[in-house]
C-alpha cells in the first residue's frame, strides 16, 4: 500500500496516530500545529485521505479524525522504521540521543523492508528506541507503554523514567545533563501549588522543572 503514498501523507498518518494515542480523535488545529501548515491545508489533505481507496482515516467536519485500520497500519510501519533508525544511529553510528530524531525523520520513508529487517536483527530485536519509546513489532503491534506523565505526580512519590518525547533536541540535551533519561529513578520532593513546578531528587541532584517539561516525560511509579 505504501508504494502509492507520498512522504507527506505518511507524515500525516504518523502524526494523527501519535495525537490519538491518548484521545479518540485528532483535531484539525492540532494536526496543523504539528505539521506546521495552515488548518485549511490540513482539511484538504484529510478529505483526500478519507476518500482514498481504501480509506486511510475517518473524517467528520468539526469532530476531528481517527485512523482506519489501513491508515493505522501505515502509521505503525513508519513509526517502526523511525524508532529502529534512531536506535541504529545511536548505538551503531554514535549519534547522540538529541541528534537521531531529525535524521530518522529523513530516512524513515525510504528504507526498504529488507533494510528494516537487517537493522532489527543487528540490534537484537529491540523493544524501545534511545528515548524509551516502544518500537512496533514486525506484526505492527505497539507494545504497552506508560501514559502517566511526570506532571501528574505528587509530593513524596517516586518513579522511574520510562520514555521522553524526542522532537526537541535542546530539551533532550538538558534532560541528559541532569540525568533524566530512561530507567533513571526520581522522587518528587515538592510540588508548587502556584505554578505546578516540581522539585525532584534525581540521584545526588535536585532539579526543578515546570509543566512544559514534565508533560513530556513519562514514568512508572515505584
Amino acid at each position: 500500500m505504501r508504494e502509492n503514498l507520498t512522504h507527506a501523507i505518511e507524515d500525516y498518518l504518523k502524526i494523527i496516530f501519535e495525537l490519538t494515542l491518548e484521545q479518540p480523535r485528532a483535531s484539525t488545529n492540532a494536526i496543523a500545529e504539528r505539521m506546521g501548515v495552515a488548518p485549511a491545508s490540513v482539511t484538504g489533505m484529510l478529505k483526500r485521505l478519507a476518500a482514498n481507496e481504501p480509506p486511510l482515516l475517518e473524517y467528520r467536519k468539526h469532530h476531528g479524525v481517527e485512523l482506519t485500520p489501513a491508515g493505522r497500519q501505515v502509521a505503525l510501519e513508519i513509526i517502526r522504521h523511525h524508532r529502529l533508525l534512531e536506535l541504529f544511529l545511536h548505538e551503531t553510528l554514535g549519534y547522540g540521543w538529541d541528534e537521531v530524531h531529525g535524521e530518522a525523520d529523513r530516512l524513515e520513508h525510504v528504507i526498504s523492508e529488507e533494510m528494516e529487517e537487517r537493522i532489527a536483527q543487528r540490534l537484537g530485536e529491540p523493544q524501545v528506541d534511545p528515548h524509551g519509546q516502544p518500537i512496533p513489532t514486525r506484526e505492527l503491534i505497539l507494545p504497552p507503554h506508560s501514559t502517566l506523565s511526570l506532571d501528574q505526580l505528587q509530593s513524596g512519590q517516586s518513579a522511574r523514567v520510562e520514555r521522553v518525547e524526542d522532537d526537541d533536541a535542546d530539551l533532550l540535551r538538558y534532560l541528559y545533563s541532569v540525568g533524566l533519561v530512561p530507567r533513571a529513578e526520581l522522587t518528587v520532593l515538592e510540588r508548587s501549588c502556584f505554578d505546578d513546578n516540581l522539585s525532584l531528587q534525581v540521584g545526588a541532584h535536585v532539579v526543578v522543572l515546570g509543566p512544559r517539561v514534565t508533560r513530556q516525560i513519562y514514568v512508572e511509579v515505584l
